[in-house]
């Protein structure tokens, strides 16, 4: 069985599945796309292109569900960190499974991006939302749409919605 909307789909998964952690490959895209895309129908995300999702497939942090209690594997969760500039990078393409909501998921994905932007020595991070107290809880908090980086801009000329957007921005000073 699967959950659908329009016909966008996930695989059901347990939601007391064991989980691991890795950066995505490649053969991850159709996964993340149909995860990303499960939320995108229900106007709580952009969707990402297929084409996109490759070009940026290193970006990705994916939790992963075991098969559990003869339910199958599969995507949990992803999240991407996206250099835009030698001091900034966006957090963004968070999605977690249906099933696995409530479980500290998207925490850890965000954690794991702001890890590795410390790693990278950056000074913030930033991320487009509709989620504003998520991201609260994570840190962040709203900053008005023209404090952004103008690299940012540049990326968002490519959107469907940038003549009317009405995500949220929000960053995250690393100190």
């Amino acid at each position: 069985m699967t959950l659908s909307l329009d016909s966008i789909a996930v695989p059901d998964l347990h939601p007391q599945a064991p989980l691991s952690a890795r950066k995505a490959r490649l053969s991850d895209i159709e996964a993340i796309h149909e995860l990303i895309g499960y939320w995108a129908a229900r106007g709580l995300m952009l969707v990402r292109a297929r084409s996109l999702l490759a070009e940026t497939i290193r970006d990705f942090h994916l939790l992963l569900a075991e098969p559990h209690e003869g339910q199958p594997g599969g995507l949990a969760g992803v999240c991407g960190l996206h250099m835009l500039a030698p001091d900034l990078a966006e957090v963004r393409g968070l999605a977690i499974h249906p099933a696995m909501q409530g479980r500290g998921l998207g925490r850890q994905l965000v954690a794991a991006c702001e890890q590795e932007a410390r790693e990278l020595a950056l000074p913030g991070l930033f991320a487009w939302t509709y989620q504003q107290v998520f991201f609260e809880k994570c840190g962040f908090h709203r900053i008005e749409k023209t404090n952004l980086h103008p690299k940012v801009w540049s990326e968002c000329q490519r959107c469907a919605f940038f003549e009317n957007c009405n995500e949220i921005a929000m960053f995250r000073a690393l100190e």
